[in-house]
């Protein structure tokens, strides 16, 4: 039975990752409303394979000033005013995420959590916008990077859609229940298992077929050459950017050299 534990501090290089749908009344993170986030943080189980854990699920009333695009709304078929939506005050919504993120992380033992997304940059922006909007100052979340399963399934499938990428892996893919963050958030998260699950299936059958030129994981390789190992590493220990990795952290400098 794998350590789970180990696992995940290890394998993504002390991060957690969380995967996040976000649906919004536009495109301008610092502009228009978010009104929905579902988010599964990862779990590996039993046998040692990359799962969805529990769903975090928030629908959001539109903060105080913010525009809201009805093309957008009618797209996600999203009334943001609607009363019998039960919406709550994003402010409380994305510190609840936030605490429960933090928690997943001190448990499994990682440094922080990193954001899965199908077109990342879309969703991070708005949970950053609304973390600080929010005011809070020890998000959980990696500042700037992230795992992007629309550039994972061009690579694996030649997919860069989701519903398209989604039947290439074989995850059930119901139109009717799109652009709702909870349902889009569920395969996204399936979508990155079977690609990270499928990869480690690919990376055993060719160290078994060609032993001479064997491929080993970022932990396994950091042990044979003397390095710190990614927990360490995730901690910033014996790091000269520690800043970049601190989760509570963040060094403007190296922001801005990442951006440019």
């Amino acid at each position: 039975m794998a350590n789970t534990r180990t696992l995940m501090s290890s394998r993504f290089r002390g991060y957690l990752p969380v995967v996040i749908d976000v649906e919004t009344a536009g495109f301008s993170p610092r502009e228009n409303a978010l009104l929905e986030i579902g988010a599964y943080p990862l779990i590996f189980d039993a046998d040692g394979l990359l799962r969805p854990g529990e769903l975090l699920h928030y629908k959001i009333r539109p903060f105080e000033g913010a525009k809201i695009n009805e093309k957008s709304c009618q797209f996600i078929h999203i009334d943001p005013f609607d009363p019998t939506r039960e919406a709550e005050d994003e402010r409380t919504a994305i510190r609840d995420l936030c605490k429960k993120v933090s928690a997943r992380v001190k448990a499994e033992g990682c440094s922080r959590a990193i954001i899965v997304a199908h077109n990342a940059h879309f969703d991070h922006s708005f949970i950053s916008a609304a973390v600080d909007r929010a005011n809070y100052k020890r998000s959980p979340f990696h500042p700037f990077s992230s795992f992007d399963t629309a550039t994972l399934s061009g690579i694996f499938f030649g997919q860069t859609v989701l519903a398209n990428a989604c039947r290439k892996a074989g995850v059930v893919y119901d139109q009717q229940q799109a652009h709702g963050a909870a349902y889009d958030a569920a395969v996204t998260a399936e979508l990155f298992c079977f690609i990270v699950n499928r990869y480690g299936d690919l990376l055993r059958l060719w160290n078994e077929n060609y032993p001479e030129q064997a491929m080993t994981t970022e932990s396994e390789a950091e042990d044979q050459a003397g390095l710190p190992n990614s927990d360490n590493a995730a901690s910033g220990q014996n790091d000269p950017k520690k800043a970049e990795e601190d989760p509570n952290t963040v060094n403007p400098q190296i922001c801005a050299e990442t951006q440019n």
